[in-house]
């Protein structure tokens, strides 16, 4: 079954709503030019409320390497995702477990590939490029290029995913998870739950 990571939580109603609703993961951004920005403080204290067995993220774009470090260990957060142009060697000096994420942009499937083969990291997540944004585009790509992708790790399905198309991406892509932030939103920030539950619905009973 795909394991699924609802990303851009910024308060404790939503999180626990998603887990509720049977979420793997809850993301939070610590990058300040997003719209989902939250304060560490702020996400440690909904990580202590968070089941068992539900995996707390926390999402960077081009921070300083000790600030990484450090906020995801007051936090209390499990696994770095990496949304910027970190390198190899930044990703090998990060505690704990890595998620690499990589923009996908049309006619580069092999740049890309290339690209990702030079990190060794738990997951490499694929969205779709957009120029100026750093994640949550809200814009699907060619999910050919992540079943292709899956050859070389575990790949997590993110751009553009919503209930509607969530369990045609996973028969398609076959990724290791899909990830959804503005897909289930009222407004950036704040969750509409019923698209949280209906989007994590169709995401468990696609395969």
């Amino acid at each position: 079954m795909v394991r699924v990571k609802i990303c851009g939580i910024t308060n404790m109603e939503d999180a626990l709503a998603a887990c509720e609703y049977g979420a793997d993961a809850i993301g939070f951004i610590f990058y300040k030019n997003s719209p989902r920005f939250i304060e560490p403080h702020k996400a440690g204290e909904i990580i202590k409320e968070l089941p068992p067995f539900v995996t707390a993220v926390s999402v960077f774009v081009n921070e300083d390497i000790s600030a990484v470090n450090k906020i995801a260990r007051e936090a209390g957060l499990n696994v770095v995702q990496l949304h910027g142009n970190e390198s190899t060697e930044f990703c090998e000096k990060i505690t704990g477990r890595v998620i690499k994420s990589f923009k996908v942009k049309k006619g580069e499937a092999k740049t890309l590939y290339h690209e990702m083969e030079n990190y060794n990291v738990s997951a490499y997540l694929l969205d779709t490029y957009k120029e100026e944004l750093e994640g949550g585009t809200g814009v699907v790509f060619d999910w050919d290029i992540a079943m292709e992708a899956g050859r070389l790790g575990r790949i997590i399905l993110a751009g553009g995913l919503t209930p509607e198309n969530v369990a045609d991406a996973i028969k398609k892509a076959r990724p290791y998870a899909v990830d959804v932030s503005s897909g289930v939103e009222e407004r950036p920030g704040k969750k509409d739950l019923k698209k949280v539950r209906e989007f994590i619905r169709k995401a468990k009973g696609a395969l």
